[in-house]
């Protein structure tokens, strides 16, 4: 049998363990499994840092959108210690002043103690069109948002905002990666994926069909096969 090997899983902004409900028992066979708390501080590298000092000293590491920035920030501080590398619905770039004009009106809200209002504006985008009438979809994105709360939420969008370029440092990563993106991904499209897959060697691109955002939540049973084929391959 195969040396257990324990598995970090970060999820996105305003997410919770919630998003990976569907993906822990599957990966439970392979090692224990943490959700990191990434609502703590308001910078990459502070939420890295506190991700890394709960972790175990070798794991296997997820991370769906915010989660996939912390991913390669945690992989390019301690790549000794990420043996596997897992990159869901993600980016490599740098926030655009495009982006962070799009955040201000939701910022606004959660400012202004309307912060209940924001989890319907993110699931417009969160989840592909064809689940936009998927009420129980939309009742877990709100539970998610509830669990977050506020004030993690204003500081996730902090170290979002102030992000940095990850594409430089795409071709030091050697360990096992997997890329994964929906197809009808909004906010992040299948093409910085594709970027991501081409500048780290070696990478396995995985697009998962009829699928948005939310790809764990969406579409569980091919995310989960793709990770499976991760941690064996």
């Amino acid at each position: 049998m195969a040396t257990p090997l324990s598995v970090v899983l970060i999820p996105g902004l305003n997410c919770s363990a919630r998003l990976y409900a569907e993906q822990i028992p599957a990966l439970w066979r392979f090692g224990p499994v943490q959700v990191a708390d990434h609502t703590r501080d308001d910078s990459m590298d502070a939420i890295a840092s506190r991700i890394l000092a709960a972790a175990p000293p070798r794991f296997a590491l997820a991370g769906l959108s915010m989660g996939g920035y912390l991913a390669l920030t945690i992989v390019r501080h301690a790549p000794e210690r990420v043996q596997r590398l897992a990159l869901l619905d993600t980016s490599a770039r740098p926030e655009t002043p495009e982006q962070t004009a799009r955040r201000k009106p939701q910022i606004a809200l959660a400012e202004a103690g309307r912060f209940a209002e924001v989890p319907a504006l993110q699931f417009a985008v969160f989840v592909h069109r064809n689940r936009q009438n998927d009420e129980a979809l939309r009742e877990r994105v709100r539970l998610m948002a509830e669990e977050t709360g506020a004030q993690a939420f204003l500081r996730q969008q902090q170290a979002i905002m102030t992000r940095p370029d990850a594409r430089p440092f795409l071709p030091a990563i050697k360990c096992p990666t997997l890329v994964l993106v929906g197809d009808g991904d909004e906010l992040t499209p299948p093409a910085l994926s594709q970027e991501i897959a081409a500048g780290v060697t070696g990478s396995r691109l995985v697009v998962i069909a009829d699928c948005g955002h939310l790809s764990t939540m969406e579409r569980p049973d091919a995310v989960n096969r793709a990770l499976i084929e991760w941690m064996t391959g």
